[in-house]
């Protein structure tokens, strides 16, 4: 929607990283959040994941369980040391031994309505 106005809500949009190193997951993902009308940063690494938190603020992180290199627990807790507040989403398959720092588990077997669902909520409670 190439030239359409800026609204009084474009500088409020709610940000959401996004971290998966499958890069057609993560277009899908991008895709159906942006529908939503987040703001979608991505990151394919946990490396390129904390780079993004140490410069722009977020309202959620959406990130996968096992990534090269690393995994979704561990990097929520790297995560959480730059912006604590800021609440950590697992969305995998694969559901992990422990928690950790993560807010919140989704399976990627939840249905498209349930999960973003799930997002909207969590990013309410954390913004009020």
């Amino acid at each position: 929607m190439a030239g359409k106005s800026p609204n009084s809500n474009e500088s409020s949009q709610q940000i959401i990283l996004c971290v998966e190193d499958n890069k057609t997951y993560l277009r899908l993902r991008k895709a159906v959040l942006e529908r939503e009308g987040y703001l979608v940063l991505t990151a394919t690494t946990g490396s390129e994941a904390l780079a993004i938190m140490r410069k722009q603020q977020v309202c959620l992180v959406l990130s996968d369980h096992m990534l090269s290199g690393t995994t979704g627990t561990v990097l929520a807790e790297q995560l959480k040391a730059i912006q604590p507040s800021v609440p950590f989403v697992l969305y995998s398959g694969t559901v992990p031994s422990t928690k950790g720092k993560v807010d919140c588990f989704i399976s990627k077997d939840e249905p498209v309505t349930k999960f973003l669902s799930i997002i909207s909520s969590l990013i309410k409670r954390h913004s009020e």
